[in-house]
């Protein structure tokens, strides 16, 4: 019987964070049992392991949202690296994904347990106006509400974000967008989530991320797309190499979460950890 484990990844002060399922052996699973498990669950993401038959540290990993599979998760990946680490098989770990290799390292802190992945090189390039102006529809956001001093990007990571500086925490706070008008778009563009965000400071960020493709309204917590947003920052000369920030995410749906990220020095990657917490199984029958 597949053992499939629940887990809450970026949580903050213990609470909130973005639940995904784990399957810490997925050997024996096809992609339509896999997909049949991610939909059962209703998470945003499920992670598939498939661990290496010489039990190294190293293994293959799948991720699918309810809809569909997905080249790279972010919160799945700590949420897989805490639950090793939850059983004895912490530390450093090489996962092959669809988006390349992603490494996921677990350490113990004040706050619990602690993993922290190294994403694909990270790049970002301007939006063209055309597509910009159609965005900008779906999400019912005016031009004036775009914050000037971050250009409208679309961010890579393993996945492609679009990347939305807002002026204000109000326009951010009161997001209500056309769902199915952005799902056309962004599976046109071959987006993941829209990542819109307000800088509270130069390091301290405030986001949301509506996830169409999912088949989710909001995701609480996206580790893609914070490493995503730091490979923007970069590129856009806001932090600099080896320059790190906070992502505070969640809060607005009431799963407040915490992102840190971090610019790697000397590489295009980017670093993203946080603490995760295990959820119950629910009851059968309920």
């Amino acid at each position: 019987m597949t053992e499939i484990l629940r887990y809450s990844a970026f949580t903050r002060d213990g609470a909130g964070g973005n639940p995904a399922g784990v399957v810490l052996d997925a050997s024996d699973l096809d992609e339509q049992q896999m997909l049949r498990i991610a939909g059962e669950l209703g998470y945003s993401e499920t992670s598939f392991v498939m661990p290496a038959a010489d039990g190294s540290t190293r293994a293959r990993v799948r991720y699918f949202s309810p809809l569909a599979e997905v080249a790279f998760c972010g919160h799945a990946t700590v949420a897989t690296g805490v639950a090793l680490a939850d059983r004895g098989r912490g530390g450093r770990w090489e996962l092959s994904t669809l988006a390349g290799l992603v490494t996921v390292e677990t350490s113990t802190t004040s706050d619990g347990t602690t993993a922290a992945l190294v994403s694909p090189p990270a790049h970002s390039d301007p939006v063209p106006d055309d597509v910009l102006g159609r965005a900008l529809a779906a999400l019912r956001i005016e031009p004036g509400d775009l914050d000037p001093a971050f250009p409208p990007h679309v961010g890579f990571a393993g996945n492609h974000h679009l990347v939305l500086g807002l002026r204000s925490e109000e326009t951010l706070a009161a997001l209500d967008y056309d769902y199915d008008g952005l799902a056309r778009l962004m599976a046109e563009e071959d987006w993941t989530t829209a990542h819109l965000f307000w800088a509270e400071g130069p390091a301290v960020f405030h986001a949301r991320d509506p996830f169409p493709p999912g088949g989710v309204v909001e995701d609480p917590a996206t580790g893609a797309a914070a490493a995503a947003f730091g490979g923007y920052l970069r590129t856009i000369g806001r932090v600099p190499p080896g320059g790190s920030l906070t992502v505070l995410q969640g809060h607005h749906m009431g799963a407040p979460s915490r992102l840190h990220v971090e610019l790697v020095e000397g590489s295009e990657s980017v670093r993203v950890s946080g603490t995760a917490t295990e959820l119950p199984a629910p009851e059968v029958g309920s």
